[in-house]
């Protein structure tokens, strides 16, 4: 299953600036292991232990996986999955 992966700036640094790339993969699980091949830590700048960080979201199709099957949500062909990691900053309280 080919999808686009679409990219934050941060997350566009370590893919040789790209916005987006074409990746073939079943699951998300799976489309990690192999933006990680493609660009070397690149798996470790979104999961903590083998699970999705917590200021780090993916959505499929503008779902956020976490409501769906997390890491083992299949894919299917021509898919988006945007990765979109938290941003610092904000106003702390009083």
């Amino acid at each position: 299953m080919t999808v686009e992966v679409r990219l934050t700036a941060n997350l566009q640094r370590l893919a040789g600036g790209q916005r987006a790339v074409q990746v073939e993969a079943h699951t998300v699980g799976e489309l990690l292991e192999r933006l990680d091949h493609m660009y070397p830590g690149f798996k470790s700048s979104v999961l903590d232990n083998g699970q999705l960080h917590r200021f780090v979201n993916i959505f499929l199709n503008d779902e956020d996986i976490r409501f769906l099957q997390q890491l083992e949500t299949p894919l299917k062909d021509g898919d988006v999955v945007s990765i979109l990691p938290a941003l610092a900053g904000g106003q702390s309280g009083p």
